[in-house]
């Protein structure tokens, strides 16, 4: 995996909510009325360049030996790249790529420095006020991480333990609300980026790492000592991972979801799936060896963009 040089292990500070949320909430104000009045459509349309934000986070979006983005989200958005052109006429049409994290991705979506993100961020209700969401094209369970012998099977068990999470993530928030709620005591040391999360486990500056399971297989797999590591079986939250795009724009929504759907109930998303999942993939040709489980091919019976309501 590549590892991002700006991963920075922090103490996450007692202020960190209130400056968080000012900030996002600026952004919002200064550039919604920029977008306002151009839908994404139209705005790729004029300039003939559409921008795909992506993650560092494998086997959803990553990087190839040469830096090029590939993954499970990546090949189901060339699909929808290859709509848009139909529906813009535009088969010139230029795409560019940028790196986003788990809290740069929504402000780079806001004032349009990308016009989709296709990575692996959870659709819940939060992240809804803030942007909009595709039908779910996969669902992720949280989990921890933890050494081998650890003995640690549960968050019951990190009392008074330094627990490692990153910057954004879903695995942050659960941590922190179950830290305060049952008192454990821990310590939530967070990084950037997940490659930069996984290096302190390696390092071993924390006792856990939290974040989707999927993550924390591939990463396993790709680490020099992959039985060093336990995933365990503990399910913290069950998610619903989606393309995500700014809100308030119904023509984009309705063109991604319609792609996204056809993709789905005319299964070329098995191929997809089996490629990033059950196959070896670049660049150690490591096979995660996991099949569609049985949730997320029950919600491809019958796609629809609609998901519980999660924190």
């Amino acid at each position: 995996m590549t590892t991002n040089s700006t991963s920075i292990a922090r103490r996450k500070p007692s202020f960190n909510y209130p400056v968080r949320a000012h900030c996002a909430a600026l952004a919002l104000l200064l550039s919604c009325s920029a977008h306002a009045a151009t839908g994404t459509l139209e705005k790729i349309a004029q300039s003939g360049v559409m921008t795909i934000g992506y993650q560092l986070a494998p086997p959803f979006s990553y990087q190839d030996d040469k830096q090029r983005p590939i993954g499970y989200t990546i090949d189901i958005c060339m699909k929808v790249v290859e709509a848009i052109k139909r529906e813009t006429k535009r088969s010139d049409l230029t795409v560019k790529y940028a790196v986003v994290t788990p809290v740069t991705s929504f402000t780079t979506l806001i004032n349009g420095e990308i016009d989709l993100e296709c990575a692996n961020t959870a659709n819940t209700s939060a992240h809804r006020m803030r942007a909009a969401f595709t039908i779910p094209t996969f669902i992720s369970v949280t989990r921890l991480m933890v050494r081998d012998g650890s003995n640690i099977r549960s968050i019951y068990d990190l009392n008074g333990k330094t627990v490692n999470t990153t910057w954004g993530s879903r695995g942050e928030v659960i941590f922190d609300e179950l830290n305060l709620n049952r008192t454990l005591h821990g310590s939530n040391l967070i990084t950037n980026d997940f490659d930069g999360s996984f290096s302190i486990m390696e390092t071993d500056k924390a006792d856990a790492f939290i974040t989707d399971d999927v993550l924390l297989y591939s990463m396993r797999a790709a680490s020099q000592n992959p039985s060093k590591y336990v995933v365990t079986k503990d399910a913290l939250t069950l998610e619903s991972l989606s393309l995500m795009f700014r809100k308030d724009d119904p023509a984009f929504k309705k063109l991604v979801d319609t792609e996204v759907a056809r993709i789905i109930t005319q299964g070329e998303i098995y191929p997809i799936y089996r490629k990033w999942f059950e196959s070896p993939i670049p660049p150690k040709q490591i096979n995660l060896k996991l099949p569609m489980d049985y949730l997320l091919r029950d919600s491809f019976k019958t796609p629809t963009d609609w998901v519980p309501v999660l924190k």
